[in-house]
């Protein structure tokens, strides 16, 4: 798999009929890696071990409604009141981020009310902190660190 930009993390994978899989702290089970799914580990990585947000308050890959419509989010990090924190939207290395990445991810926070949206193919990285009394957002360098009480 291809180097992506983040730090070096150990993953655990196994090979069963010609294809591999990842092991998912998250979903307790190995998942088949595709390039999407290796950037997604990467980011829940990345939110457990640089930002030290707690396994607890992570989820993978759950269906929404948006809109009358079902809809997939990769990565939704959870204030401890079950309120969300960041919403994480993975892209394959392979695809750019585009404007209509943005417009995907703002609408289905619409409905999900997250304080900061994450968009990354893995290579490049954007992150950005809502304001929704204006219905804009801020674009960031960083996600903010974890906090007991946020």
């Amino acid at each position: 798999m291809l180097k992506l930009n983040f730090p070096a993390y150990t993953f655990r994978f196994k090979n069963s009929e010609n294809k591999v899989s990842i092991f998912d702290e998250i979903r307790k089970k190995f998942i088949i890696l595709t390039p999407e799914e290796w950037v997604r580990q990467h980011v829940v990585h990345f939110l457990m071990h640089e930002k030290k947000y707690p396994k607890s308050l992570i989820n993978v890959e759950k269906v929404l409604t948006v809109n009358g419509l079902r809809k997939r989010y990769d990565v939704v990090v959870f204030n401890s009141d079950g309120s969300i924190h960041i919403l994480v939207e993975c892209k394959a290395p392979e695809v750019k981020i585009s404007q209509a990445t943005f417009d995907q991810i703002a609408r289905y926070n619409m409905t999900m009310q997250a304080r900061f949206l994450n968009v990354t193919n893995g290579l490049n990285h954007f992150y950005c902190q809502m304001d929704f009394e204006n219905e804009k957002y801020e674009f960031l360098r960083n996600l903010p660190d974890y906090k007991e009480n946020h």
